[in-house]
């Protein structure tokens, strides 16, 4: 097989042909040259990179041709591994033979779809899940070449992969359905037995005590409303519609804010240090996005880690430097002194479902904080800080947008 600068693909020559009559070696021989085409061979006086010759063994997917008679005259060694067929007893047979597929209701796939005598204008099948024999699942698409548009069926290329990477995706789906419902029931499971208690027995208790049940059922509405709020945003991120709608923002000012509000609720005011190096670039980002990834990182440090928690907000010196000297980013760092992460877990933190330890959360949180940064067009990393603890530093581009300039 080869690959040429004009992108045109041509099918490969068959590569096996043991356990094969002479006279069919030759027939199939002759085949696979006809398939490669006149142009295929490398010319000696190309420049060099002009013709990449391809063996397709070498290919990542399993490659099945069968020429106009609808036997198969190349069956990768992919194709081998994921069929368990081995390529001397696929070569050289038909093609419903060497590849018996049904579609996942029984149905026999080459009676059903002709590619031989179907539709002239067919051009082939779109991917799809079909069965080998033992019911196991692949994902098969074909092409069908033809000498001319309405002409008959030159080539059938078959292209097979296994289903494992689809598989995980789902499994990954569900894992993340399985989390949120988990997560939702409890807080609703709260709210209704609360609301319940309330409009039956409200009589019965104090101001004191319908206060306090009233202000649990708001906590957990609060709850409720940013799991779904969570579900949403990694619903965005994975498809990637998060918008970002940039404003003038004061990120020393933001991060004082969410400093104030811890100490408004208990934590002591020296275990907050806040550093800012002045003067600040002009930053435009989305507030309410910035908002929420100081308030994860924050409260990673201060449920997950101990002693201090130090805030650096400074401009940032790599890696977006302009001509004019001036820096082109701002860089925030969130650092505590806990126990910090295990080097051999750094490289999934900001993974679904990652946890730094069994104190709760969702585990999706460092997930959104990554795609929001990176929906700004910044980066996020994670190390362990001076002090032994965790150390997370995300960086974004400054400057005033385009459209207003």
């Amino acid at each position: 097989m080869s690959v040429g600068t004009s992108g045109a693909q041509k099918a490969p020559r068959a590569r096996d042909v043991r356990g094969t009559p002479t006279s069919r070696r030759g027939e199939l021989a002759t085949e696979g040259e006809a398939a490669l085409g006149a142009d295929a061979a490398v010319d000696p006086g190309a420049e060099p990179g002009a013709e990449l010759g391809i063996d397709p063994d070498d290919l990542p997917d399993g490659l099945v041709v069968a020429d106009e008679q609808g036997r198969v005259i190349c069956f990768n060694a992919a194709a081998a591994r994921i069929t368990a067929v081995p390529p001397s007893e696929a070569l050289g047979r038909r093609l419903e033979s060497a590849l018996p597929l049904e579609d996942l209701e029984g149905r026999r796939w080459w009676q059903l779809t002709d590619p031989y005598g179907g539709l002239a204008i067919r051009k082939g099948q779109p991917e799809r899940n079909l069965l080998l024999p033992g019911g196991r699942e692949v994902l098969v698409s074909a092409r069908y070449v033809r000498t001319n548009p309405t002409g008959p069926v030159h080539r059938v290329v078959v292209s097979l992969r296994d289903t494992e990477a689809r598989r995980r995706t789902e499994r990954s789906h569900a894992e993340l359905i399985a989390t949120v419902a988990h997560e939702l029931r409890s807080p609703l499971t709260s709210v209704k037995g609360f609301t319940a208690t309330l409009l039956a027995k409200w009589e019965r208790f104090t101001d004191d005590q319908k206060k306090l049940m009233l202000e649990t059922v708001d906590a957990d509405a609060n709850r409720v409303t940013r799991l779904i709020a969570e579900l949403l945003d990694i619903s965005r991120i994975d498809s990637g519609r998060l918008e970002v709608r940039r404003q003038p923002v004061d990120i020393g000012a933001a991060v004082g804010r969410h400093i104030q509000a811890y100490v408004t609720s208990g934590q002591p005011a020296d275990r907050f240090l806040l550093r800012i190096e002045q003067p600040l670039p002009a930053l435009w980002a989305d507030p309410d996005k910035i908002d929420q990834v100081l308030s994860n990182l924050l409260e990673n440090a201060v449920r997950h880690g101990e002693g201090s928690v130090t805030i650096d907000v400074a401009p940032s010196a790599s890696p977006r430097e302009r001509e004019d000297g001036e820096y082109a980013a701002t860089s925030v760092t969130v650092s505590d002194e806990g126990t910090g992460i295990p080097e051999e877990s750094m490289n999934r933190v900001f993974t679904r479902f990652w946890r730094g330890s069994k104190r709760g959360g969702t585990g999706l949180g460092l997930y959104i904080v990554k795609g929001i940064v990176e929906a700004h067009g910044g980066t996020i990393t994670v190390g362990r800080a001076p002090g032994g603890g965790a150390e997370f530093r995300f960086t974004l581009p400054v400057g005033t947008p385009a459209y207003l300039l």
